[in-house]
């Protein structure tokens, strides 16, 4: 029976109490009353000005780490708290070190942390769990449902708390040296520390034609004012800019579904490209045609040689999915535009099919640099002016 049906039945029987003048019985219904009304009073109040916080020194690691999780509640009220019950879904890949901590629940990748506490007035109370990061990937914390209630146990109240916090796991790279590349010049020609580019979007004026300039240079206008040929001169530019283009498809077809071995092999490929390019001193930029976490796009972090650079390029690898938005052929061509020119394309794939080469000629047409990382089962052909690096993936 649930309590607030007693009151009725309360009311007949102090009626009733009094009217056959059994004073013992009328008292002990009127304290019942009393005892019903104040759990029922408490139960309202039992969640006001409680706070629950999760609370981090970092948020983001590599695989085999641990991180620190201190939970927090407070009771900001002068009415204590006699039980509190604190149920917060935990992603069992960065769950605690104790698998046993947390309780199953309907989607087996999610646990439950269940955490009990007993609040005095203006108090506040910290656990410490030990989080093991098992797994590269974005994850998600929260939100966690809060229950309590009065003093006996009458009456519950629950809550759920609008907090979620984010753990990132970057991904392992590997050894460079565990590449095979050349170590001397792995992403191609470094003969000069800097390498100079005439950028054709910033032209700074003309000049006479030489055998070497493309045709393509020529300046028209000019030409017929001067009546010898001329052609346009471009802005220089100085930069070592690489650009990594990571394909996340696996297989031919779509509805064949994903590799993940294979996917998180070309992830962790990748980060250990990144990582060795800024440390050679490119400015490393990173496009793919996979979606995010949490997102439906794919996603670009322009190049960049800043000291946060790494950070986000590693992030942005933590939370690459196997869901593509589309052919990488067709992404590579649309991306191609956008990037910086004389930039150099290194190409990350673990599939290489008939329209692949084509779309790299396309772009060495257009002048782009490009580098391909097969890890395909069958060799790549060969592409003119393309540095193919073929190591098969023996998952």
């Amino acid at each position: 029976m649930a309590p607030l049906s007693w009151w009725p039945f309360l009311g007949l029987v102090f009626l009733a109490a009094i009217w056959l003048k059994i004073y013992p019985l009328a008292a002990f219904t009127l304290m019942l009353s009393a005892i019903s009304g104040l759990a029922r009073w408490w139960q309202r109040r039992s969640l006001d000005q409680v706070s629950y916080n999760r609370r981090f020194i970092y948020r983001r690691g590599f695989p085999g780490e641990s991180l620190s999780l201190q939970l927090e509640v407070e009771n900001r009220k002068f009415l204590p708290i006699s039980w509190l019950r604190v149920f917060d879904p935990l992603p069992r890949l960065v769950g605690p070190s104790d698998e046993n901590l947390l309780s199953p629940t309907h989607m087996p990748d999610i646990g439950t942390l269940l955490s009990l506490f007993s609040l005095r007035w203006y108090e506040r109370d910290r656990r410490t769990y030990e989080l093991l990061l098992r797994k590269r990937g974005i994850y998600k914390l929260g939100p966690a449902r809060l229950e309590s209630g009065d003093l006996f146990g009458l009456f519950e109240r629950q809550r759920e708390d609008d907090q979620a916090d984010y753990l990132t796991v970057f991904p392992q790279p590997f050894p460079f040296q565990a590449m095979q590349l050349p170590t001397s010049n792995p992403f191609g020609d470094r003969r000069a520390r800097r390498r100079l580019y005439e950028d054709p979007n910033q032209p700074m004026g003309v000049r006479e034609y030489q055998p070497e300039d493309d045709f393509r240079r020529i300046h028209w206008p000019a030409t017929a004012r001067t009546s010898q040929l001329m052609v346009r001169v471009f802005q220089p530019i100085s930069a070592q800019v690489m650009v990594i283009c990571l394909n996340v498809v696996t297989f031919p077809h779509y509805w064949e579904g994903t590799d993940p071995e294979l996917l998180e092999h070309l992830v962790r490929v990748t980060a250990t490209l990144v990582q060795h390019g800024l440390e050679s001193g490119y400015r490393v930029g990173l496009i793919s045609n996979g979606c995010l976490a949490h997102a439906d796009q794919p996603f670009r972090v322009p190049p960049g040689r800043s000291p946060e650079q790494l950070v986000h390029l590693l992030t942005a690898l933590a939370g690459v999915t196997p869901f593509s938005a589309g052919s990488f052929e067709r992404f590579l061509i649309n991306e191609a535009t956008r990037l910086p020119y004389g930039a150099t394309l290194v190409i990350v794939t673990g599939l290489v099919d008939q329209s692949l080469p084509e779309t790299i000629l396309r772009l060495r047409q257009h002048g782009r640099q490009v580098m391909l990382f097969s890890f395909a089962r069958q060799a790549p052909p060969v592409i003119p002016g393309v540095t193919i690096y073929h190591s098969p993936f023996q998952g």
